[in-house]
């Protein structure tokens, strides 16, 4: 769960720094977007970059699906009779939805591939105008897709908050001082992180990108 988790994070991270550069207009984010598909030239044939991180992306998400499948069916079988008093135990609402909001984070990303990347369910749909794309995506009238958009990336935060903790305990992080010290870092990771993913659409519909 924490190595196949630290690799989604890390594209995480490369990919909200990449949603930025749209602040440095159209012209420097279109160049960006089409960069990307020439990484590795010409060593690579163009595009192969791309469908080497997705494959890879694609292993780590399974991956990570297999270990949480794995540790719930351990954690049934270690105990088959249910309590019959179970005491109350503090948990935060993140680890107590941490599945279902795995679910909801995979459904998000398939259609946010739909829109951004095939452009299949997007108004624009131009691979030429990847900037127009994004605009068309999260303009005013389509609301919705922004409200989907900020609670899905809310629904992200708190997975990566108790993922990020439950990683550093994980890799070893086992001390008192050390725990409230993940708590904290965790914390801080995953709020800057949605709040990067969150400036592209808020300033597309606000007209601040358009």
């Amino acid at each position: 769960m924490a190595v196949t988790g630290i690799i989604l994070v890390l594209f995480l991270i490369a990919h909200m720094l990449g949603n930025l550069k749209i602040f440095t207009g159209e012209t420097a984010f279109d160049h960006y977007a089409h960069w990307l598909r020439d990484i590795g030239t010409p060593l690579l044939p163009t595009t192969w970059f791309l469908w080497i991180q997705r494959a890879v992306l694609t292993l780590a998400v399974l991956g990570h699906i297999g270990a949480a499948t794995v540790l719930a069916m351990r954690s049934r079988a270690a105990r088959p009779v249910r309590y019959a008093h179970r005491r109350k135990i503090h948990v935060n609402y993140a680890a107590r939805t941490m599945r279902w909001g795995g679910v909801i984070i995979l459904l998000f990303v398939i259609y946010h591939i739909l829109d951004l990347t095939t452009g299949h369910l997007n108004p624009q749909g131009d691979p030429a105008n990847p900037y127009g794309n994004v605009v068309a995506g999260f303009a005013p009238e389509r609301w919705y897709v922004t409200l989907f958009y900020t609670l899905a990336l809310v629904t992200l935060g708190f997975h990566l908050r108790h993922g990020a903790f439950s990683a550093f305990r994980s890799l070893g992080q086992q001390t008192p001082k050390g725990e409230q010290r993940a708590k904290i870092a965790a914390l801080v990771f995953a709020v800057a992180l949605v709040g990067g993913y969150l400036l592209v659409p808020f300033a597309v519909i606000t007209g601040l990108v358009s």
